[in-house]
């Protein structure tokens, strides 16, 4: 299969697959403005923690790319807070700030600060791509038989800089012959499942189907799931993941119907000054986002609407989380990871 590539940077802009507009139309924004990078992370046109990170590294280089030496530091400030202020949950977004804010203080006199910024940018990228082939070739170690996989959300070559995090563990488990079908949890609001790893999973010929998210506790009790992997936006110290909504209900599931949850991310993932899901920040999302699909209302806009972007998976109830490290297993404890 064609590799897929969410974003690329070339001819000094970024090429982003518009996801929101999947499966029915493959559409690419083309942009180097980083008020427009912004929307596009704030409207899920680019999104999955680790992606989220990369473009927004490659953003904050980007407006520095014309700009004068007496402006430098208050356009790098300035974009800094635009792009943080976009998704407050996952952590890899400020992970790659910070990295370039690093390179930026260190360099904010260098007349090559836009190459400098542009660097360190593609360096975070071409990491992620390695992370997530180490992910995949350690999740490997938790099949010992072909298996029906259910996965929530979107985590593959749409949702990273690499072919994924824990649907690359499902691409490649598939590979070497420990797949028997994929079930995708349509994923609600916003259908990342249905939409995105459908589209995906159609694309690496992997069988699947998609099903309504509550439909996961009877394929369970018919014992038509074997294991449950989902990757995470923000990891704490103690295991506590945080993840798309409806990754709580799963693992709830799983322990009552004694069926292995794992979790697959990055160590980037690993928020080192968070010590567990308590001090987490969860966004939330636009009501409309629920009272409507697309552009068809579906219900009454009077009506409030609780729409959290994610919610906690408590470390306990994780069987494993998968890093490029390794397979951690609880009590967990990130503070060397």
């Amino acid at each position: 299969m064609k590799s897929i590539h969410a974003v690329e940077y070339k001819e000094e802009k970024l090429f982003i697959i518009d996801q929101t507009k999947l499966p029915l139309l493959e559409e690419t924004i083309i942009t180097d403005n980083l008020e427009r990078i912004s929307i596009a992370i704030e409207k899920l046109e680019v999104r999955g923690a680790p992606l989220i990170g990369i473009t927004a590294a490659y953003a904050l280089a980007l407006a520095l790319k014309n700009v004068s030496a007496e402006n430098k530091r208050k356009v790098f400030n300035e974009s800094y807070n635009r792009l943080a202020s976009t998704r407050p949950t996952a952590v890899n977004l400020f992970y790659a700030l910070n990295e370039l804010k690093k390179v930026f203080e260190q360099n904010s006199n260098s007349e090559n600060i836009f190459h400098l910024l542009l660097n360190k940018a593609i360096e975070i990228h071409e990491d992620d791509i390695k992370l997530c082939e180490q992910i995949a070739q350690n999740g490997f170690r938790i099949f010992d038989k072909k298996c029906k996989v259910l996965t929530h959300c979107n985590t593959g070559a749409l949702a990273t800089g690499g072919n994924g995090t824990a649907l690359n563990v499902i691409r490649n488990a598939f590979e070497k012959g420990m797949i028997e079908f994929v079930y995708a949890d349509e994923t609600r609001p916003l259908f990342q499942g249905s939409r995105l790893t459908a589209w995906e999973l159609e694309k690496l010929s992997i069988p699947f189907s998609f099903n309504t998210d509550s439909t996961a506790a009877v394929l369970m009790q018919q014992g038509n799931v074997d294991l449950v992997i989902t990757g995470a936006d923000r990891i704490a110290l103690n295991g506590d993941s945080a993840n798309k909504i409806g990754t709580y209900n799963l693992a709830v599931l799983c322990k009552h119907h004694n069926i292995p949850f794992y979790i697959a991310a990055p160590s980037t993932t690993i928020d080192k000054n968070c010590v567990s899901g308590k001090e987490i920040k969860i966004e939330l999302r636009d009501k409309r986002e629920v009272s409507y699909v697309g552009d068809k209302q579906i219900t009454s806009t009077d009506y409030d609407v609780y729409s959290p972007a994610f919610d906690v998976t408590p470390g306990e109830l994780i069987t494993a989380i998968i890093t490029e490290k390794g397979i951690h297993k609880a009590p967990y404890n990130f503070s060397n990871v």
